[in-house]
């Protein structure tokens, strides 16, 4: 009995000392916010030595944080500690993989925490095969981009920064499709949702997606949960979603252990239609298009001619569609394997 009360009195005490390192936290203590910043993100810099680089084709380079697309000052740069110390102007690196068919959509990608591109590769030439073009960003702190301590609020910057590019890259809305995979769903959902007028862009593909940081840190426990409550990282997806109002297709594993798909279907249950839900059988957070690979081609292919239907018929006549480069129906018809709205099993 002894033994039992001291255990939760220990525990009534961990409790308290991380809830008063949150406020701390919150209370303008930036150690503190760094140190939680860095173990929530897992920021990764560098280029593996294994690396061999881009095939001929595809481009890497870099843009000017400091710079909009405008050639106007962006919000200033947020750092939050002193890894930014290098006398470089911070910039974001970019890779523009197009597709093969120069008529071919062009898809936004952000990839999730601790990961770089580099190890999205097989993930970003899934999409490619799918019969996208791809425009992907290193958020600062990742790869080759300036090296920080990554917020939320730098990394939706950084988003921004790539939202101008796509426009330059792929000038017709109809075929922009934004897409983000883990953390990266709360990047694209965040840049959907405020985009005005929606026709801006085509569509959204979520994958592994969640609500928000807190209520993924609630499945971990209750201890997580206080301190995600009172982090500003939150990523509130739940909250955002209402304002998409574009085609969506979300696709996550069974097995996931990082985001539940219990997150996953309930966003998807407070998005608007169109809608498609797609659950792979055994996959887990980073590996559905290599563990369902027909299955994941076979949605992200009918979520292309889906985009393309509604590119051609929101066409004003065939001349003008044909003088914007915009695909003829011959593309294909919409399939019916992936249903508009609902859950497919």
């Amino acid at each position: 009995m002894t033994q039992l009360k001291n255990a939760t009195v220990d525990v009534t005490r961990l409790l308290r000392l991380f809830l008063a390192l949150s406020l701390l936290s919150t209370s303008g203590c930036a150690w503190l916010d760094v140190k939680q910043r860095q173990l929530i993100y897992r920021p990764t810099t560098g280029v593996p030595a294994s690396f061999a680089g881009l095939p001929p084709g595809d481009q890497r380079y870099f843009l000017d944080v400091a710079q909009t697309a405008a050639g106007k000052s962006a919000p200033p740069p947020e750092s939050g500690n002193g890894l930014n110390e290098r006398p470089d102007p911070p910039r974001i690196e970019m890779w523009w993989l197009p597709n093969k068919d120069p008529a071919a959509p062009t898809l936004l990608y952000f990839h999730g925490t601790f990961r770089t591109l580099v190890a999205n590769v097989r993930k970003i030439e899934a999409l490619r095969e799918a019969g996208f073009s791809v425009l992907a960003v290193e958020y600062r702190g990742w790869g080759l981009s300036t090296p920080i301590i990554p917020s939320e609020k730098s990394i939706l910057q950084d988003a921004d920064m790539a939202w101008a590019e796509l426009q330059k890259r792929e000038p017709r809305p109809g075929m922009r499709v934004i897409y983000g995979h883990s953390m990266g769903s709360g990047v694209a959902v965040d840049l959907a949702s405020r985009q005005r007028p929606q026709s801006n862009y085509g569509g959204l593909i979520l994958e592994s997606a969640f609500t928000s940081f807190p209520d993924i840190a609630l499945e971990v426990g209750r201890v997580a949960w206080l301190l995600a409550h009172f982090s500003g990282e939150r990523f509130a997806s739940g909250e955002k979603i209402g304002l998409v109002e574009r085609p969506l297709l979300m696709i996550h594993g069974n097995l996931d252990k990082t985001v539940p798909m219990n997150l996953g279907e309930k966003l998807f249950a407070a998005a608007n239609p169109p809608k498609a839900w797609v659950m792979i059988e055994g996959g887990k957070h980073s590996d559905l298009d290599a563990v369902g690979q027909a299955q994941y081609q076979q949605a992200v292919q009918q979520f292309r001619a889906l985009l393309l239907h509604h590119a051609t018929a929101q066409s004003p006549a065939p001349a003008a569609a044909a003088a914007s480069d915009t695909p003829a129906a011959s593309n294909g018809p919409v399939s019916a394997g992936v249903a508009a709205q609902g859950v497919a099993r």
